[in-house]
């Protein structure tokens, strides 16, 4: 009895340290949890947020990267397995077991408390007769002595003696049944006494003792459900780990590099060579006169400011006004010469060479400019059309196979939905019980439509990428032609140093040598181009970039000279105004009995 506080206390500090592993488990799942959600979220800020029509170009390594977020996002959710493995398998069975084992000790206590109760209350039972029989034996005695004392006194009466002995005997006999109502009590006190002490109370530690052993296992059992809890997500972290290094491995350089190729090419057609600047005529001819000692005369005189050949109203760099223009000088004067007598013969000189030189330098050099820079962004600062036709050839050649290709897929879609369709309704005529054969003609006759309105759309786009194919063709055909002959400028400056498809068509109107009195730092204006139609603009443009024309909504233009299949058309305003403004935004009406564009010699 004396140990059963101590157990009391030993039991309770089991419970109390049970429940505070419980506790540590408890804090470990909230971290997992919050680990595993850091996880989530830290993956979704990072996961590309793209629309299902974002083509933007798939390079190895954001698909690697895109794959360690998914294995990472999956290393979460195994976090979360361990999270709730542990919430189930350990904390929530610690919190029953713990329930329990409350109950249990407290019933075990309580049984302990009865039997010291019980025996308790037989030692008072005990000690209360004790006490009895003592005091009764205390009382005979002392009737005893009285009884006694009256026998010998010799002035007693013999009623006096009688009643004393009397009392004597009364007290006797009570004292006789106390002393063994004590015996009795006694017996029975020792009985439960040695029944507490080797039956009930051991059998209650021995209770105790197995409670706080299965305690004690039942911890054991947790630690190592908890082990258990990480060690099942092993194979699987592993996995996710190992998916990593192989999206690591995945990463292709060059990949990547052609995928930027491909993304960023546009099929322009690159600058042509700069022509030769002979600034040293003048020395040669100069020479050559001298020798031959002809007459230097005013037409022949040819200064190295001039340029010839310009082209038919072209957009002048400065601004400044043009000077009038001077008589042609042809190709003839500058072969031949006039004796004094008035005939004329063939000057084998430099002369012949200058001609040359200044008709090649007729042809505007293929300057790489700010617009043939920003070409290939250009589609960004205007609205997207449905032909694609603000993009560069390459890009747009692109696009339209890709939307040929979801066209194609829709279509098919479509496709197996008629065919499902009719077999159902084949299948309806059979079994008039399984359905109405007429409830599937509306879907049918949408299907069938939605099938037209796609093959229709695929044709155009088919058309228009037949185009574009066709284009990108020529141009290389020009280009291989360009490099046997690279003397031949070929192709036309459009406002900012682009050119157009037609190799041919270098100068506009004849080639004219003005008169070396009337050159000067200026450049000289031809007459202005006839138009060969108008165009109503479908967007505003700002016109910002050099050579281009500034319009309004819907404003109305001349066309003095069409696309040559750079996207630019020339047009004029009422008040003299000329410059580009993009094909794709005007919508263009040529006339009838126009010959087209400006003829090109």
């Amino acid at each position: 009895a004396d140990q059963f506080d101590n157990l009391d206390k030993h039991t309770q500090w089991g419970i109390d340290f049970l429940e505070k592993y419980a506790k540590f488990v408890k804090e470990r799942i909230e971290i997992e949890q919050n680990y595993a959600k850091q996880l989530r979220n830290l993956v979704k800020k990072y996961c590309p947020k793209r629309s299902p029509k974002d083509e933007e170009p798939r390079f190895t390594s954001c698909i690697a990267f895109f794959n360690i977020l998914n294995e990472l996002n999956d290393y979460a959710g195994q976090r979360e397995v361990v999270a709730e493995e542990m919430g189930h398998r350990v904390y929530g069975e610690l919190m029953r077991y713990s329930h329990d084992l409350k109950t249990e000790r407290k019933m075990h206590l309580q049984e302990g408390r009865k039997a010291q109760q019980y025996l308790d209350m037989c030692w008072k039972q005990m000690d209360n007769s004790k006490k009895k029989f003592e005091r009764e034996c205390r009382e005979a005695e002392k009737a005893q002595q009285s009884y006694e004392r009256l026998d010998n006194d010799t002035n007693a009466t013999k009623a006096d003696v009688e009643k004393a002995k009397q009392q004597l005997n009364l007290r006797t006999h009570m004292a006789d049944e106390n002393k063994n109502e004590y015996a009795a009590q006694l017996q029975n006190f020792n009985g439960e006494q040695h029944k507490h002490y080797y039956i009930v109370i051991p059998q209650i530690y021995k209770q105790l003792q197995e409670m706080d052993e299965r305690r004690t296992i039942k911890l054991s059992e947790c630690y190592k459900g908890f082990a258990d809890s990480e060690r099942k997500v092993i194979p699987i972290i592993s996995k996710c780990l190992e998916g990593m290094i192989l999206a690591a491995k995945s990463v292709d350089e060059h990949r990547d590099s052609q995928l930027v190729i491909d993304c960023f090419k546009s099929g322009f057609e690159p600058p042509g060579d700069f022509p030769f600047e002979d600034y040293s005529q003048n020395i040669y001819r100069t020479i050559s006169d001298g020798t031959i000692s002809t007459p230097k005369q005013e037409g022949m005189r040819i200064d190295t400011k001039t340029t010839v050949g310009k082209a038919k109203g072209k957009l002048w760099l400065f601004g400044k006004k043009p000077k009038p223009q001077s008589p042609p000088l042809t190709p003839t004067s500058l072969y031949t010469s006039s004796t004094p007598n008035g005939s004329q013969y063939p000057i084998f000189s430099i002369e012949p060479v200058h001609y040359c030189m200044s008709d090649i330098k007729t042809g505007k050099p293929r300057i790489p400019s700010f617009r043939s820079l920003k070409r290939g962004c250009f589609f960004l600062q205007g609205p997207a059309l449905e032909d694609f036709s603000h993009l560069p050839p390459e890009q747009r050649r692109k696009k339209l196979q890709q939307r040929i290709d979801e066209l194609n897929r829709e279509l098919q879609k479509e496709t197996d939905q008629k065919d499902a369709l009719i077999k159902m309704k084949d299948v309806y005529e059979k079994n008039p019980q399984m359905g109405d054969p007429s409830s599937l003609q509306p879907k049918l006759t949408e299907t069938m439509s939605n099938m037209d309105r796609l093959r229709m759309e695929i044709h155009k786009n088919e058309a228009w990428l037949s185009e574009v194919e066709g284009k990108v063709a020529a141009r290389s055909d020009r280009r291989h032609s360009s490099d046997i002959n690279h003397l031949v400028t070929q192709g036309r400056e459009s406002p900012e140093g682009s050119y157009t498809d037609d190799a041919n068509q270098e100068v506009r109107g004849p080639q004219q040598h003005a008169h070396p009195s009337e050159f000067d730092d200026e450049f000289e204006d031809d007459d202005p181009l006839p138009a060969i139609g108008h165009c109503k603009a479908i967007y505003p443009f700002d016109g910002h970039n050099e050579g281009t024309l500034a319009m309004k909504e819907g404003e109305i233009l001349y066309i003095i000279e069409e696309d040559k299949g750079d996207g630019w058309t020339r047009a004029r305003r009422h008040n003299g105004e000329e410059g580009y403004v993009p094909t794709s935004y005007i919508d263009v009406t040529l006339e009838k009995n126009s010959k087209g564009a400006v003829t090109y010699i």
